[in-house]
Formats: structure tokens, sequence, C-alpha cells
């Protein structure tokens, strides 16, 4: 009774099911293309490309190559770019030197530019009171410079900064444990 719709039925859903298998096929071909195109795009002068210190590869975008220069953060890696007038979406190796330089400079001297005061990352120095913008070695000496007036000066925070302990209150009792004695002694009889 059910012999012949049953076959009609599945004979649609074989249809289908290679239609939806053509559909898959011809989808991941046009994938392979548009990864294709976008490989091809990727047209870079340079390789690599030295800003303030740092080497970038030439493949990466500005906003992105920005990133790997310690001292700067995603919010300032996207202003930087609109600062000096450039697009943040293009490759890093396409820059000119020119270019390179402009950035050094909205880099070194943001506020300059128009750049918020709030993405500085050394507001009000603690020794001339001003706002700047400290990149690359100098941010690294500055910070070790800190540590040791803290050191100098014995306040709480150098002393935990010179027993290789937690500055920030974080809990002792588990954590911290490294290169010190571990367990529990028994008492001696």
């Amino acid at each position: 009774m059910g012999g012949k719709a049953g076959r009609v039925r599945d004979e649609k859903k074989e249809e289908e099911k290679k239609l939806i298998e053509e559909e898959k096929k011809r989808l991941e071909e046009l994938r392979k293309q548009a990864k294709s195109e976008r490989k091809k795009e990727i047209k870079v002068e340079r390789g690599v490309v030295r800003i303030c210190e740092t080497t970038i590869d030439g493949k990466l975008k500005l906003r992105h190559g920005l990133l790997q220069v310690k001292g700067i953060s995603h919010a300032l890696a996207l202003a930087i770019p609109y600062a000096a007038g450039l697009n943040p979406e293009m490759r890093i190796g396409n820059l000119t030197d020119e270019q390179v330089e402009l950035i050094e400079d909205v880099v070194k001297n943001p506020l300059k530019y128009g750049i918020p005061a709030f993405m500085l990352n050394r507001r009000r120095d603690p020794l001339d009171g001003k706002d700047k913008h400290l990149v690359a070695s100098d941010l690294t000496v500055q910070v070790r410079q800190d540590i040791e007036f803290l050191k100098k000066i014995r306040c709480y925070r150098g002393i935990r900064h010179e027993l290789g302990l937690p500055v920030r209150g974080q809990r002792t009792r588990s954590t911290f444990r490294k290169g010190k004695t571990v367990g529990v002694q028994r008492k001696k009889k």
C-alpha cells in the first residue's frame, strides 16, 4: 500500500541530499578562491619595519603591528594612525620612511597630535608632574627606577618587591611558594 509512495519520498530525499552536497562543494570552492585572492592582495614592499626600537612584521596591519611595541595599548594603537592621518588597516610594510617617522613622533608626543591624556601610560609624573607616554626601553628603565625608589624609601610595596613576594595584596598561603621551603615540618622530640 505505501511502497510506491515510500520510494518517491526516498528519491526526493536523495535529490535534496545531492543538491545540498553540490551547494557545499560550490561554497567550498568560493571560499578557496576568496582565500587565494586575499593572499594575493597582501603585497608588502618591506618585510620588516622598525618602529620605536621594535622590529615589526611588514605583513601586519598598522593597528595590530603597533601593539607589538611595549607601552602601546589597544586604544592607543587605534588612535595613533588616525592622529597621523593614516589608514589603520594598511600594511606596515607599505609605509614610507616619512610615515614611519611621523608615527614615531605621534607615539613619543601624543598630546601634540590631539590624543587625550587618559590614553597615556605615565600621567602626572612624580618628578615633574607632566603627562608623558613612555615606550620600549624608556618604559622598562622607568619601571625599574620606580621599583628602586620604592625600595629606597622602605615603603610596604618596596619591601614586598625586595622579598620577592606579591605586592598587590594577593594571598600567599597556597600561591607564590616557588623557591621557598614547601611542606610541613615535624616537631622535634
